[in-house]
């Protein structure tokens, strides 16, 4: 009987894996009444089928953590709009074990409706998912699935935007993640001003995670940038606002650099969540780095976990298993059957649980600290040195202009050969046959 390496053992950093790898592979079938915490239901109740998938995709995430990967996060669809921020989101990222994340402008413009200054007067509510559309449209409600939201909050929220991006220190050419960091901190401001809860930028600011949207202008953020500057073009004010798309590609990439060079495990993890741009975004700087640039030794991530709806058939990049991307350069050819899963699921339904076991886990993990000591924890438990490191994170983001800076000698090294590799004998054009 041979061994499903690919889903049931983990070979990167050894742990627990390396009992999981003997062949054949037992089932293990605990009573959900002799377990105690969520994270031991997952590890020991979800012997198989779709429930394989989840205790898969948890014990991935669980060795990752553990080996204190720097990890990176793609999440596509509405969190921002439908509270999942609150719920699972934010406190996954407030552990500090996320370097970057990869989203949508949707989610950074959604992400700013609770702390409207008449936010109150327009609450989020639950609607039918297959109800009558013409009647809420008629109501002036929008619906995202099931939930409705007046048409104001949209109003105001293009208000709010339009009078942020006048302000002085948007008025140059930036990045996308230096014009959500500054997003970031107006949004703390309002959320302060009016006793919202913090939100995924806010969040995001305050401990200096990069925020990368790779389709700026399929989002609302953008919309209202196009609406100034059509106006600055009608009566001449001066609108100076403009995103550096070629920065923000070189910046991402320095990052990925960072967690294969300068990181303490040399080595990345990422969760994908959903599929589309944010995650094609999250999985480029590999052959940025290795096939575009030409750097040596750069490898794709040790760890990819993710989570679709997209069936693997459609073509589609969503669907995208880390095996296929594989061919690509972006995950790691040498561990990827035993440090990847691609679970075919909403991940709505299955993210607050993994994030609650994760959660669980690294507070039992302090609880031992405070007892035993740190050293001794770590020496006895190796795992709790990845769950418990500085929650203050990476900060990424402060250390951009120096990250980008190393990235830039690198790619001077091989300038001579991209020179010479960015020629190529054209097809005489219109242009020229005219000539």
């Amino acid at each position: 009987m041979p061994t499903r390496k690919d889903q049931n053992a983990s070979c990167f950093g050894g742990g627990r894996g390396r009992q999981r790898g003997r062949s054949p592979v037992e089932l293990v079938h605990k009573p959900v009444s002799e377990v105690h915490e969520l994270d031991e239901l997952l590890e020991s109740c979800l012997p198989s089928f779709g429930g394989g998938y989840v205790r898969r995709l948890w014990q991935l995430l669980d060795e990752a953590v553990g080996q204190g990967l720097p990890m990176t996060l793609s999440a596509s669809g509405p969190v921002t709009a439908s509270g999942q921020h609150y719920a699972w989101l934010n406190p996954l990222l407030d552990t500090g074990w996320f370097a970057y994340i990869s989203t949508t402008d949707a989610v950074c413009y959604h992400d700013g409706h609770r702390a409207l200054d008449d936010a109150a007067q327009h609450p989020f509510h639950s609607v039918a998912i297959f109800g009558d559309d013409a009647q809420l449209r008629d109501e002036r409600t929008i619906r995202i699935t099931d939930i409705g939201f007046d048409e104001d909050v949209l109003l105001g929220q293009d208000q709010f935007i339009s009078a942020v991006l006048q302000e002085p220190e948007f008025q140059r050419k930036m990045t996308g993640t230096e014009m959500r960091w500054l997003l970031g901190r107006r949004y703390a401001a309002q959320e302060r001003k009016n006793k919202a809860p913090e939100g995924l930028l806010a969040l995001c600011q305050r401990k200096s995670i990069p925020v990368f949207v790779g389709a700026p202008a399929d989002g609302s953020v953008f919309l209202n940038s196009m609406k100034l500057w059509a106006l600055s073009r009608l009566d001449g004010r001066p609108y100076g606002f403009e995103l550096d798309l070629h920065q923000e590609v070189f910046e991402s990439c320095a990052y990925h650099l960072w967690g294969l060079r300068e990181s303490d495990t040399k080595a990345l993890g990422t969760l994908i969540l959903g599929g589309g741009v944010p995650k094609n975004y999250n999985l480029q700087p590999e052959p940025a780095l290795s096939q575009v640039l030409g750097l040596p030794r750069i490898s794709g991530y040790a760890y990819d976990v993710q989570i679709t709806t997209a069936p693997v058939t459609d073509g589609s990049l969503s669907s995208c298993p880390p095996a296929e991307a594989v061919t690509w350069g972006k995950v790691d050819k040498d561990t990827f059957k035993s440090t990847t899963e691609s679970v075919p699921a909403d991940y709505s339904m299955v993210m607050p649980f993994v994030v609650k076991a994760l959660l669980v886990k690294r507070a039992r993990f302090e609880r031992w600290a405070q007892r035993m000591g740190r050293a001794a924890l770590f020496k006895q438990h190796p795992a709790a040195r990845g769950y418990l490191r500085d929650a203050s994170g990476y900060r990424l983001f402060d250390r951009r202009e120096e990250l980008m800076a190393k990235l830039l000698k690198a790619v001077k090294k091989e300038a001579p050969r991209l020179r010479q590799e960015s020629a190529y004998p054209l097809a005489r054009g219109a242009a020229a046959a005219r000539r």
